[in-house]
């Protein structure tokens, strides 16, 4: 079951990836007014087999969660450390 879910996730990778490449596809031919038709209906296909895979995906139980915006940022935290008693500009001067 883990080979079925990694296969899976391996072609949702791979097809995002080809996606993007029609994404810029479309910009190009719209910022060169040209007809886009073709790669519209092909992203559009694209996003309906995405949303095939993602639900198989879940079915075999392979959900994953995305963090909200305050846990990545809980997760990327590190506080700023102050040193005390020493002044700015006072460093490890040799006597």
């Amino acid at each position: 079951m883990d080979n079925r879910i990694n296969d899976i996730r391996r072609k949702i990778r791979t097809l995002r990836e080809h996606m993007l490449k029609v994404e810029a596809s479309i910009r190009g031919q719209i910022n060169h007014d040209l007809d886009c038709t073709e790669s519209s209906l092909q992203l559009m296909a694209m996003r309906r087999e995405m949303v095939g895979l993602i639900g198989e995906r879940d079915a075999l139980g392979g959900r994953e969660t995305l963090p909200n915006i305050a846990e990545r940022l809980r997760e990327n935290y590190t506080p700023v450390r102050k040193v005390l008693g020493k002044k700015a500009g006072q460093g490890n001067k040799p006597a």
